[in-house]
């Protein structure tokens, strides 16, 4: 009876992690003026967040997309930015030129919602599978009979951008926007989130793929 509960349990917790939703793109365009292109030193930036997020983000994902012969650099080394400190645009100028960055792989939430929903203590209907009444009746009735609850979920969606800054102002390569997904663990949904964005930018060939 044990074991069947515990099934039970690991399905239920499965559903629920299937319904939550993970990272994946939901649009993407690449500009057909770059083919092919060879970027060598990229600029990884994320725009918008916490520092601590920001910076996680940015070397995951500088050690995603780097290759031999093309290098990638955390904006936070050169600008240390606390939380909510916008850039100045002069100064992101002058590093750019300075380090002679040639692209620049830039990120924002697009959203940064929580969703609150009642979960009521009845949504579970048994199923007559057990031996016995007695035992069938002990492994469901704390689920049967629980109290309903408050349920909070950190929902968001990240906008991708590849620029080229072969011009003054620079020039969009590939962009792409991800779906509204689950964001209640930051760390777990960055290094989600920078794989598949890395395999997105070699799919467009914007990043060299790895080899194996």
């Amino acid at each position: 009876m044990k074991t069947k509960s515990a099934t039970l349990i690991v399905v239920l917790a499965s559903l629920t992690l299937l319904g939550a939703g993970s990272p994946k793109l939901a649009m993407s365009w690449k500009n057909p003026s770059y083919t092919s292109p060879n970027f060598k030193n990229v600029l990884v930036l994320a725009l918008n967040g916490k520092a601590v997020n920001r910076a996680e983000f940015e070397d995951e994902l500088v050690a995603a997309i780097q290759r031999p012969g093309q290098k990638a650099a955390p904006s936070y080394e050169y600008m240390p930015r606390p939380d909510v400190t916008p850039i100045d645009m002069h100064g992101l100028r002058e590093l750019v030129k300075e380090q002679n960055f040639d692209a620049i792989l830039v990120a924002r939430l697009t959203k940064a919602d929580k969703k609150t929903t009642y979960v009521p203590g009845d949504v579970y209907t048994p199923i007559g599978y057990y031996n016995t009444f007695y035992g069938y009746y002990g492994a469901v009735y704390p689920i049967v009979y629980s109290p309903g609850y408050m349920e909070t979920e950190k929902e968001a969606q990240v906008e991708v951008n590849f620029y080229s800054t072969a011009k003054p102002d620079g020039e969009l390569v590939w962009t792409g926007t991800t779906n509204v997904f689950n964001a209640d663990s930051a760390m777990k949904v960055i290094k989600e989130l920078v794989k598949m964005m890395t395999k997105e930018l070699e799919k467009a060939d914007v990043v060299p793929r790895q080899s194996k």
